[in-house]
């Protein structure tokens, strides 16, 4: 609301399902609300972009506006003509290359940008490692699994092919498989492309693609000044953790506690948490993670204010002193900001009993309390 306040034009970007639509048209409910998914609506602007955004009266929401890019010049035009009318386009797009390019190409400081992942434990107590963040998967949780399937078909008839051309979708579903078992390993594009028959370029498009459409993460390593024989590849996270527990064919609770990927799973699940705490206060995605080839390894490292925060994910309610020795070493070492904290991150058991660690700057602190301290609504002793 206050960037529709300051700006002409609001840009809500994100993956398909994560709540655009409904947030906006909570927060503008008196806005004009058009669905450019919708065919005949479509056409209209195809046939008269100007003659369509005369006959609208702001404040306006148009839903997918990926789908008309050339309506962007048009309001360029029309916020130009009044520069202090605010609050007159909201716009939503599922497609962030698409949609970027014509934001920065034509209302490049007119527009205030922001970026919508699924909820996150914040914004609901329902949100968590089975289920993810997916708001109607959340509502209709007994529904999860019908409810992936669609979301990977339509994702894969709509975003996939609208914005590669991709025409072998079989080989494409394949592809997410395999990203889905790679989910928190180091990125080896060559390990991918291999099963697939397809060429490593062919697999960086791939992941281009997921990558601008919401779906995955990709971490870079931090690498100063921690040491120098580094490595240099990202890191690879499934976005939400439903979608990575279903594409990974996990279908109840207990096959996730049986399952040998809930390691990293949790440990994704903490990296879309703090990217979420990011994004949703206003700001850009800095999360990196540390790993050099004698093997010292820290999952998180997310740069705060004047701090670095060293973070480790735990899927377990149980942290020992053992679990810091990583932190501790580059606590120890040379470079980055003066001042870092250590973190353990640990899901607790159902009766959420307080863990501590034995070390030295290292503080064991569960998935909550670590959001409401990157949301400056608790403080880390």
């Amino acid at each position: 609301m206050k960037a529709a306040q300051g700006f002409g034009a609001v840009v809500l970007t994100g993956p398909r399902r994560a709540g655009k639509t409904y947030l906006l048209r909570h927060l503008f409910p008196r806005a004009d609300y058009v669905l450019l998914e919708d065919p005949d609506t479509l056409a209209q602007v195809r046939a008269d972009p100007r003659g369509f955004l005369a006959e609208r009266r702001p404040p306006v929401i148009i839903d997918e506006i990926q789908h008309a890019p050339e309506l962007f010049q048009y309001i360029r035009s029309i916020l130009d003509r009044a520069p202090r009318r605010t609050g007159q386009w909201i716009l939503t797009g599922s497609q962030e290359s698409t949609l970027m390019r014509g934001v920065t190409e034509s209302l490049a400081g007119r527009a205030a940008i922001f970026n919508l992942l699924p909820l996150s434990v914040a914004e609901s107590s329902r949100v968590d490692l089975f289920l993810g963040g997916y708001p109607e998967v959340l509502a209709r949780p007994r529904q999860r699994d019908a409810w992936f399937s669609s979301y990977v078909q339509s994702y894969l008839e709509r975003d996939v092919r609208s914005v590669t051309g991709v025409r072998d979708l079989s080989t494409f579903r394949r592809f997410l498989g395999l990203v889905a078992s790679r989910h928190g390993q180091v990125l080896n594009r060559s390990d991918i492309a291999s099963p697939l028959g397809v060429s490593v370029p062919t697999v960086s498009q791939w992941l281009s693609v997921l990558e601008v459409t919401g779906q995955i993460l990709l971490l870079p390593p931090y690498f100063e000044n921690f040491g120098k024989r580094l490595i240099k590849s990202p890191k690879l996270y499934i976005g939400d953790s439903g979608l990575a527990c279903y594409l990974l064919g996990i279908r109840t609770r207990g096959e996730l506690a049986r399952s040998p990927f809930r390691g990293a799973l949790f440990e994704g699940f903490v990296a879309a948490e703090i990217a979420k705490a990011q994004l949703n206060a206003g700001g850009r995605k800095e999360l990196y993670f540390f790993r050099d080839r004698p093997g010292l390894e820290v999952d998180f490292v997310v740069p705060r204010g004047g701090e670095l925060w060293l973070v480790e994910a735990k899927a377990g309610a149980t942290v020992f002193p053992k679990d810091a020795q990583a932190i501790r070493a580059l606590l120890a070492g040379r470079g980055g900001p003066k001042k870092k904290r250590g973190l353990i991150v640990y899901q607790p058991s159902a009766r959420r009993s307080q863990t501590t660690v034995a070390a030295e700057n290292v503080k064991a602190v569960d998935l909550p309390t670590l959001v409401a301290a990157l949301n400056n609504k608790k403080a880390l002793a």
